[in-house]
């Protein structure tokens, strides 16, 4: 274990979200439920998506796949969590604590590239019509785009991932945190981190400037087409179109911002864990309630498919 004056951990331990005993169960609930939540919104996203020849569209495809993000995205984290409100061991090891940052990193990348591109799809969709049939509507392009989110996150961890897990960490493998985040691994290492913090800044910057640019510019062009419409029934029924996701790339984009985007020397322990139980586990819940709650053909096909449910027992 020990090389000169550094240490090779094997194990972290993960001291979690707050270390009050009498709040272990009550916390177990209610993120628990939270998790369950996420599973049935999400995979009930997936499956309607995939049944209802109506939603057989770009939009819905690109949707489908925040869904697929979104559950694998909760359940790198959930499942270990709810375990450690339950257990007084809260250790993790070094490789599973490397595969939890990794794939946190390929999944957070990829929500923010599909969010990306599900604001140029409606751009396209509002702005030019004509060129979203003939073009939006080739499936081909719309794997594209999705596998090129993909494959931006997955580039995004194999560069990040080395520059945090080759430091030496010698002082101790406490985590205060309920996961393998950047900001408190940093905090525990004993070597030099300002290439690990400038590389994650560094791509962070990128990922996250380059997705929001994308989106800014996407809704300003809507915007402008929307108040060219002289009707404000049309104005009103044209932006609705867009309400759902402005919601989700809002609540996205200002947690993620907030964490990542600053200085590590302003890194606080426990406001943080808040935020990150927001991105990590509240917006995972959250996207399906929005854009089903918020869209009327999500909601069309949910009763289009409740009838076909009770007509399925009847006959």
């Amino acid at each position: 274990m020990a090389e000169g004056n550094h240490s090779t951990e094997t194990q972290f331990i993960l001291l979690g979200l707050m270390d009050r005993q009498e709040l272990q169960i009550p916390l177990f609930m209610v993120f628990l439920v939270i998790y369950v939540l996420t599973l049935v919104g999400n995979l009930g996203m997936i499956v309607l998506i995939r049944v209802d020849p109506r939603l057989h569209t770009s939009m819905y495809f690109f949707l489908g796949n925040l869904s697929v993000v979104d559950l694998f995205y909760a359940s790198i984290f959930a499942p270990r969590m709810l375990v450690n409100f339950l257990v007084r061991s809260k250790s993790i090891s070094y490789s599973a604590c490397i595969a939890q940052h990794f794939f946190f990193v390929v999944f957070v990348t990829t929500e923010g590239f599909l969010l990306a591109v599900m604001a140029y799809d409606r751009y396209v969709a509002i702005c030019n019509p004509l060129l979203y049939t003939a073009v939006m509507s080739k499936r081909r392009l719309c794997v594209l785009l999705v596998v090129a989110s993909y494959i931006c996150g997955f580039v995004n961890a194999v560069v990040q991932t080395p520059f945090i897990f080759t430091l030496s960490f010698c002082d101790s493998n406490v985590i205060n945190h309920f996961f393998c985040d950047i900001p408190p691994i940093l905090k525990l290492s004993c070597s030099d981190t300002h290439n690990a913090n400038m590389v994650h800044f560094t791509l962070s910057s990128i990922v996250v400037m380059t997705s929001i640019l994308i989106v800014l510019f996407s809704y300003m062009y809507i915007l402008i087409a929307i108040l060219k419409i002289h009707s404000a029934k049309g104005r009103n029924k044209t932006f609705s179109t867009c309400a759902s996701h402005l919601t989700a790339v809002t609540i996205f984009y200002g947690t993620v911002i907030f964490m990542y985007l600053r200085p590590s020397s302003r890194y606080t322990t426990n406001p943080d864990k808040i935020i990150s139980v927001f991105y990590i586990l509240i917006i995972p819940m959250l996207n399906p309630l929005i854009y089903s709650l918020r869209n009327k053909e999500v909601k069309d096909a949910v009763r289009r498919m409740i009838n076909r449910k009770v007509c399925s027992q009847l006959i």
